[in-house]
């Protein structure tokens, strides 16, 4: 087994019944799950998969899938009828129970759907029970636990019982809980799926917002999958017992491994998992900084807009220029776009969902710009295709902010016959695009 994964599973089953291990074997010959009741229930089958270092991890499938038995599993609680887990290297299946509770103390901790908090104990001495197994002095444990109350939102809470929190608040408690063991790995079964949605909606946020400072290895468990799509980095869908598919939600979304994943994503708020790298096209028209007027007004007149891109030798997105501030620098016999140059009015990031990219499109001159995070210009996102990525349930036809109109050809054809200048426009790598018109 490798040590670089945070967690790998191989070939796991767990059989309830009352000749689990016949059932494993007959499963592995071919037999269905329902073929096998007989000798047991199958509620885990033939799953195997590794949870990188850092990332989150989402476990989904419907009631019954076998998604809450795996992280059972993953920490002990349910015994393995076949197959192995290893935490870090280090096996969690067949091993004695003492050592056992060393890798749940020192390695894994888990949130529980239903809080688990002691309602006898104030929320910060809840928080800071991990390290009250440990030994910890109780003035440390409960200055520790005032620090992580904090981070999740609940500074000036910690002398309250749990009684006097509201559901959100006792969840943000139990995730607290688990920070304060500060294992590397986080079990979450079903966390927020108590909470109403609004609140859910508020702690998946959170969540995200902790991960980035704490980079934590997180194995998530849903049966929610615009919450799985949300929270995870890579997602194991679960059907029957069986992983059916492991995917980033792009992967998932876009190229589902067959029919049931494709009706499970049918109803998927595309613009909340989609990014603008994941639709972006060739950025067109584009000019370098080094290019004079009529390069830009020859890119223009090519791709039909009325503005242009402008970007350094870098591809660092510098600005734009209109066809009509082009005309006037030929007019005048200027060979450089500097003065008529304009900052980009919006841009995006290529990691941006498209939920936010619309009101950025409606006040773009120009197919809105994607850029890295060096600044580099890596696509654009005429708004057609924006409305397009979103699939069947958006109507293509619907009407778009129209953009200023290019100037006629005829009018750009006689400039630019008269001359060259500058550098030659940029290049891109690879397709085409169409400017919005």
């Amino acid at each position: 087994m490798s040590t670089a994964h945070a967690i790998e599973a191989q070939g796991l089953y767990k059989v309830f019944g009352r000749n689990p291990k016949q059932a494993v074997k007959r499963l592995a010959a071919g037999e269905s799950r329902t073929e096998v009741e007989d000798a047991g229930t199958a509620a885990v089958i033939d799953a195997s998969f590794t949870v990188e270092r850092g990332e989150i991890f989402v476990i989904m499938g419907l009631s019954g899938s076998g998604k809450s038995t795996i992280i059972r599993m993953l920490n002990g609680l349910h015994d393995a009828t076949a197959g192995t887990i290893t935490v870090q290297g280090q096996a969690v299946t067949d091993i004695p129970a003492g050592k056992l509770r060393d890798i749940r103390r020192d390695r894994m901790s888990m949130v529980f759907q239903h809080f688990a908090l002691m309602p006898h104990r104030t929320v910060a001495a809840n928080v800071a029970y991990p390290l009250e197994l440990r030994g910890v002095a109780k003035a440390e444990r409960l200055a520790k636990a005032e620090e992580i109350l904090a981070m999740v939102g609940l500074s000036g809470w910690g002398d309250k019982l749990p009684s006097a929190l509201s559901g959100g608040m006792q969840q943000r408690v139990g995730i607290a809980r688990a920070l304060a063991a500060d294992t590397d790995i986080l079990l979450m079964d079903e966390a927020f799926s108590a909470l109403d949605p609004l609140i859910r909606r508020e702690m998946q946020e959170q969540l995200l917002s902790l991960q980035q400072k704490l980079q934590k290895t997180i194995v998530f468990i849903t049966h929610d999958l615009n919450e799985a799509m949300f929270l995870g980095d890579r997602i194991a869908v679960m059907r029957d017992g069986r992983i059916v598919q492991i995917g980033t939600p792009e992967d998932i979304l876009t190229d589902p491994a067959n029919d049931y994943v494709e009706q499970f994503v049918q109803d998927v708020d595309r613009a909340r998992v989609l990014t603008a790298a994941n639709v972006m096209e060739r950025p067109r028209p584009v000019v370098s900084d080094g290019g004079g007027p009529r390069t830009a007004l020859r890119q223009m007149r090519d791709a039909y807009s009325s503005a242009a891109y402008v970007v350094g030798r870098d591809r660092r997105l510098l600005g734009i220029v209109t066809d009509r501030d082009a005309v006037k620098l030929v007019r005048r016999g200027e060979n450089s776009l500097t003065s008529v140059m304009s900052p980009v009015p919006q841009s995006v990031s290529q990691d941006e969902v498209l939920i936010n990219l619309f009101v950025p499109a409606v006040e773009s001159q120009l197919p809105l710009a994607v850029t890295d995070d060096e600044g580099r210009l890596v696509g654009v996102i005429p708004r057609v295709t924006l409305l397009a990525a979103l699939g069947p349930g958006m109507n293509e036809t619907s009407e778009i902010t129209i953009l200023p109109q290019p100037m006629p050809s005829t009018e750009i054809d006689a400039l630019l016959a008269s001359s060259t200048d500058g550098a030659p426009a940029v290049e891109a790598s690879a397709g085409d695009s169409e400017a919005v018109r």
